[in-house]
């Protein structure tokens, strides 16, 4: 059947006409996803970069763990500009992180194991050095049209097409010489971006969908998504009068006509179906589109219209360490309140482009993992997280390797490198932390790791990792939290956070004192709750014990503890 054929079918045929077929349709609910950065996981050959045959070798601890999905960030051949999401082959591994052969392993290994395996797309632009682009500099017109060029304002090199600003600073154009235009790239000028208004670019991407599908991966992580498209007619972007932002800065303009076009959401939402169509007709489990998208709520939510799951990035850009109960309680609500009937909720903590989870909430990494873990839906670790990893802030200039720290200076790098939370994973207290037996790492590891690594909290009474585990095994399979009913509450003065899962006789309780210097006798006798519930975890630090009953209508909970509670 011709691809036009097959488009043809796919778009008059609604879901409902192949969804029967489809096993397994919402997988993801309930599920716990670990992304996995290739770099810094696991390194097998000791050149100090992880691999997949690093990856391979972990597997069994992921699974073991209580992790059913992981989430590769890129793996695809790069000249690695930005480690990965610079890619010059959309349907090859680079050789860093090993062959496709090696991929096809880490595969076979994971379906055993019962692990999904989700895969970082990245189609919004490619590399400089892909092929398409290669051509499109020569001039051949058939690639050229895969790519957005636009003549000068005034049909010269010293002005841009527009106003439009890249989201790694300066001009969102580049000028090359050789065809008198430029060329536009939402981020680094070594990524250009892809136009999605050229069938064939959409041909080309619907392939690359399916080389990997084909290979057995269970969906994608769409990166960059509401960056798709952009207005055709170039016009300017209106200024955001964000105090202090410069004409430089990606957030000094409103990105009226470079983010969350409509055309974005119907590209995605055809992305979809034909998933679904492919899924359907090989009677394999539903594939996982997961889109990221920093974008405002209204246009978030957009993407549950087109039956994909958006990200939920509101516990990284709404709250921090200083935000109070009520705070954390209004963003849990927004979400849940705002999402279309039926849908699934996620919560992501952290991941590679942000602090690390430990660094944002000193002395509450626990928290915000036991939050997670309790609220309805699917929750997603990054690698590290799970044995409460830190940033290390003290990665000199000339170690720096993230773009965007390098594109800020020598003064500014600091506060703008994501280096420090993409240091190697902590496995024990050997050389570079049993993440590679190289003489140097990629990226320095950080100092604290013969005392933070996963061997000493897998060998202690009581770690940050085993209280993970004991949650990720509950989030899969408490009927309370697997099926149950959600409701957040405030008490004591706005000082405590609850969060009250119900399913029939099963109750899960969650509570989360805010005061770091007092504590709190909790009453939720009002709440139709068991009158006696069980201890089943408690932060680190805390002097709650395991398996205790607790009356509902007076609960001690000591300053900055967090503590699950569940029916007897």
């Amino acid at each position: 059947m011709s691809w036009a054929i097959f488009l043809c079918a796919l778009l008059l045929c609604g879901s409902n006409c192949f969804a029967y077929k489809i096993q397994n349709k919402s997988w993801w609910n309930n599920t716990v996803f670990y992304q996995i950065y290739p770099r810094s996981f696991c390194d097998s050959d000791a050149d100090g970069i992880g691999d997949l045959k690093g990856i391979t070798s972990k597997l069994d601890y992921i699974a073991e763990t209580g992790i059913n999905a992981i989430w590769l960030s890129p793996i695809y051949t790069s000249p690695m500009v930005d480690f990965g999401y610079d890619i010059s082959d959309f349907v090859n591994i680079d050789p860093i992180f090993g062959s496709l052969k090696d991929f096809k392993i880490l595969l076979a290994r994971a379906k055993k194991l019962g692990l999904k395996v989700i895969l970082d797309l990245v189609p919004n632009h490619t590399s400089d050095k892909h092929i398409w682009f290669q051509k499109a500099l020569r001039g051949h017109k058939k690639y050229k049209n895969y790519y957005i060029w636009a003549d000068g304002r005034n049909n010269d090199d010293k002005t841009p097409p527009n106003n439009w600003i890249s989201v790694f600073g300066g001009s969102a154009w580049t000028y090359v010489k050789s065809l008198n235009q430029w060329y536009f790239h939402q981020f680094e000028y070594r990524q250009p971006d892809l136009n999605f208004r050229n069938p064939a670019v959409r041909k080309e991407m619907l392939n690359v969908l399916k080389f990997w599908l084909d290979l057995g991966v269970d969906g994608f992580r769409v990166d960059s998504a509401p960056f798709i498209y952009e207005n055709p007619e170039l016009l300017d972007e209106p200024k955001s009068n964000i105090d202090g932002a410069t004409s430089r800065e990606h957030k000094y303009l409103k990105h009226i006509y470079t983010m969350d076009l409509i055309d974005t959401y119907k590209l995605f939402g055809k992305w979809r179906k034909f998933l679904d169509l492919y899924a359907s007709k090989r009677n394999q489990d539903r594939k996982l589109m997961l889109m990221e998208a920093y974008s405002d709520s209204k246009y978030t939510m957009q993407y549950y219209y087109y039956d994909l799951v958006p990200f939920n990035f509101n516990f990284i850009t709404n709250v921090n360490a200083t935000s109070s109960a009520q705070k954390f309680k209004q963003q849990i609500d927004l979400w849940m309140n705002s999402m279309p009937r039926g849908k699934i909720a996620n919560w992501a903590m952290g991941n590679h482009d942000n602090p690390r989870v430990a660094s944002r909430y000193p002395n509450r990494s626990d928290q915000m993992t036991m939050l997670s873990m309790v609220l309805p839906g699917l929750t997603v670790t990054y690698n590290g997280e799970e044995i409460g990893m830190v940033d290390k802030r003290d990665i000199s200039w000339e170690d720096t390797q993230d773009p965007q720290g390098c594109i800020a200076g020598k003064e500014k790098f600091k506060s703008t490198s994501r280096d420090p939370e993409r240091t190697p994973f902590q496995w024990d207290a050997t050389k570079n932390a049993g993440f590679s037996t190289a003489n140097s790492t990629w990226l320095p590891v950080h100092q604290n790791y013969k005392e933070l690594n996963l061997a000493n909290q897998m060998a202690a009474d009581k770690s940050h990792y085993k209280i993970y585990k004991t949650l990720a095994h509950m989030h899969r399979t408490e009927p309370a939290l697997t099926e149950g009913s959600y409701k957040s509450i405030t008490t004591n003065n706005g000082t405590v956070l609850g969060i009250i899962r119900n399913k029939g006789s099963r109750v899960v309780l969650l509570l989360i004192n805010f005061s770091n210097e007092e504590q709190q006798v909790v009453d939720l006798s009002q709440e139709e709750l068991p009158s006696k519930l069980k201890v089943k975890v408690s932060s680190m630090g805390s002097k709650v014990i395991h398996g205790k009953l607790v009356d509902v209508n007076k609960m001690s909970l000591p300053a900055q503890d967090t503590v699950i509670y569940t029916s007897i």
